[in-house]
Formats: structure tokens, sequence, C-alpha cells
């Protein structure tokens, strides 16, 4: 899975209902950079979030690999577009109330 997604799919009002748009993004990159087991756990239970929130475990750098090896490769800057947007608060039906 794509790292977009997997940042979207966390982007939920159970796991970031607290934390200002940074933290709440850098958190779920952390969440997504402690593996598929980790994550996926995360994701069938809020619970778990929790202890990232709590200590600001941040992942900010995951969000800049992508575009880091683009201009390595290319040497040119990466215009990237994604059906996903990472971006805190993005995922609108992750927000509304049940």
């Amino acid at each position: 899975m794509r790292a977009t997604k997997a940042l979207y799919r966390l982007d939920r009002k159970e796991y970031g209902h607290d934390l200002s748009s940074d933290s709440f993004l850098y958190t779920r990159a952390a969440v997504v950079t402690a593996g598929r087991e980790t994550y996926e756990a995360v994701l069938r239970d809020p619970q778990l979030f929790v202890p990232y929130a709590a200590d600001l475990t941040w992942a900010e750098n995951l969000l800049y690999v992508p575009d880091e090896a683009y201009r390595r490769i290319t040497g040119e800057e990466w215009d990237r577009s994604t059906r996903y947007s990472y971006e805190s608060y993005s995922n609108t039906a992750g927000w509304t109330s049940a």
C-alpha cells in the first residue's frame, strides 16, 4: 500500500481529535513506519494510536522520501499528485460523526 493511502486511512477523528494538524500528520507517519502489522493493528484498535500521540512519536521524514528519491534519480523536482491526500483532516469521511 502506498504511504499516502495509509496516512489517509489513519486520518480519522478517533485518532487525531486532540492533535494539531502537524502533530497528527507526523504521528500517523510514525505508525506507518512502524510496519504493516502495527499499522493494521492501529486501524483495528484506535487505542493503539494513543502511545504514538502521547509520546509525540514522529516520522516527518517519511513524507519527503519519494520527493528526494525522484530528485536524486532525475535531477528534477517531482510535481506529484496523488489520489489520497496525506494532509491532516483531508479524509472528510473519517471526520464525520457516525
